[in-house]
């Protein structure tokens, strides 16, 4: 279904790749997805496809194998399109690796690093993650136990981290460590690598949703890892580089769920349009209707104020508290849409066969990854000086 409204933030070009990750989706996802979703995790062809199709890493310098690009519209439309689709778990899959692992490498390494790391995670040869939540922690990154001590040229690392997404097919895991007691300036970022002694990966976990997306626990016990993989020079700014990073995960989320709306919303609507109940169609009934006219133009008001927050960040004007309202509001609306549309459905929305039933399930994560609604309306109301 066309925009209903127009949009302004992106250019011809813009458009041009949009067909591009349409084509990707058709030719690299939809044949594989039902089986990933079994299996509980993508396959890692996938991300070496989207590095050969130029969907990964789009501010890469080209020494590095990148296309060179700084605009998060491209970024953007990634994340749309398969929202749109209803392609929850690969979509989380590639987004961990542009917008949310990306930024540590490409904006927190040195030279030296950049050449060990950028080339394989640009081309999809390498996957990332990061691992912040800890079994006892949640929203709250100062409270982080895992621990890791200076010893000569490494640090020595201990701690168990949990709801690690794409943890199974990591290469390379951004972890937060603590690294002196002091709450905020006690942490720090090291990049553990696939195969260091005493890295483990526990099981992969199940979850009510997102069964092709590789959430894991991962486990660090004595692990030694080299200076040379602290993300900056000098220990203590973890805690800082996290918050900053934040606001870009969050608006990736809210432009996924806006997006995973329209697609359940337009689905939905074909399917009124068809279904039959006392001899017309069930969405001719007025209930229908006026339902339908209340998620439309909720998710039309939604989608007007994501652009506007994408406009913002490719600008580097996004403000973390713009992008805790969208990332609360678009998710919010979300499970709503998808929880309406559903029953618009009947009894075959609660059958896994109908892409409504994976769209509500999938949905629900939506609210709390990232930080919680809680937390996001914590962070708007101290900005409102309560």
């Amino acid at each position: 279904m066309a925009d209903r409204i127009p949009r302004t933030v992106y250019d011809a070009d813009h458009e041009l790749f949009r067909e591009t990750v349409r084509s990707f989706i058709a030719a690299e996802v939809e044949p594989h997805d039902e089986e990933w979703e079994r299996r509980g995790i993508v396959d890692r062809s996938l991300f070496r496809a989207a590095g050969d199709a130029g969907l990964l890493m789009f501010p890469t310098p080209e020494r590095y194998g990148g296309a060179g690009v700084d605009d998060w519209r491209f970024n953007a439309i990634v994340d749309e399109e398969f929202g749109r689709a209803g392609y929850a778990s690969a979509g989380l899959s590639l987004a961990l690796q542009n917008d949310v692992v990306g930024p540590y490498f490409l904006d927190l390494t040195d030279d030296g690093q950049k050449a060990r790391w950028l080339p394989g995670l640009t081309s999809g040869e390498l996957v990332g993650a990061i691992a912040m939540t800890e079994p006892g922690t949640g929203s709250d990154l100062s409270g982080i136990a895992t621990t890791a001590v200076r010893d000569g040229d490494h640090y020595v690392l201990n701690g168990t981290k949990t709801f690690i997404s794409n943890g199974q097919n990591a290469d390379l895991v951004v972890v937060a460590a603590r690294t002196s007691p002091d709450r905020h300036r006690g942490l720090t970022l090291f990049v553990v690598e696939r195969g260091m002694p005493g890295f483990e990966r526990g099981r992969n976990l199940e979850k009510l949703g997102l069964h092709g997306q590789d959430t894991s626990e991962l486990h660090f016990s004595d692990v030694r890892v080299p200076v040379a993989n602290r993300l900056d020079t000098e220990d203590g700014q973890g805690f800082f580089q996290l918050m900053r990073n934040l606001p870009q995960e969050r608006l990736s989320l809210a432009v996924t769920a806006v997006s995973a709306a329209e697609g359940v919303l337009a689905r939905t609507l074909e399917y009124v349009t068809e279904r039959t109940a006392f001899g017309q169609p069930i969405g001719s009934f007025q209930n229908s209707r006026f339902l339908l006219a209340e998620l439309f133009t909720q998710v039309d008001v939604t989608r007007v104020f994501v652009d506007r927050c994408v406009e913002l960040h490719a600008r580097g004007k996004l403000t973390p508290v713009q992008a805790a309202e969208a990332k609360w509001w678009a998710s919010e609306l979300q499970v709503k849409v998808a929880d309406r549309c559903l029953q618009l459905h009947g009894g075959y929305g609660y059958m896994r066969e109908y892409p409504v039933a994976r769209a509500f399930v999938d949905a629900r994560i939506q609210t709390i990854y990232g930080g919680t609604t809680e937390i996001m309306k914590e962070i708007i109301g101290r900005d409102l000086g309560l």
